[in-house]
């Protein structure tokens, strides 16, 4: 997809780090724009980059064949899903709302209350600074 000079968004969207699938046989590359990050594959056989917004239920994908071909997919997948949104009066899906929930065993449940009163602070706060601690 070639787009104008004057729709040009190169600089918009960002490669970050390269990190492993998990079942070790794959190595993608990240994206990000506008808060939104993008997972990367190369399709050796058709030579071709496929693209992919990560962590949310509406499915945005792009392609490209080149690292600059794939910057502006990406830009222009996500701006029109932002459009399509918008058009339809709903908000976008945001990548993460800073809300999940968590299913835990009631005697658990009950524990985590009481060491967050004894602490003074809400059980939301208790187990952000338990989670926090976890990632560190």
């Amino acid at each position: 997809m070639a787009a104008s000079a004057e729709g040009n968004r190169q600089g918009r969207g960002t490669v970050g780090e390269t990190f492993s699938a998990g079942s070790g046989d794959k190595t993608m590359n990240v994206m990000h724009y506008k808060g939104y990050e993008a997972v990367i594959e190369f399709d050796e056989e058709a030579e071709i980059f496929h693209g992919e917004v990560v962590n949310m239920r509406d499915v945005i994908t792009f392609q490209g064949t080149s690292a600059a071909e794939l910057k502006q997919a990406f830009a222009d997948s996500l701006d029109d899903y932002l459009a399509f949104c918008a058009e339809r009066g709903e908000q976008p899906e945001k990548p993460f709302s800073g809300q999940f929930v968590v299913r835990a065993d009631p005697t658990l449940h009950k524990a985590l209350s009481s060491a967050a009163q004894r602490d003074g602070v809400s059980l939301n706060k208790w187990v952000t600074s338990a989670l926090e601690r976890a990632v560190s």
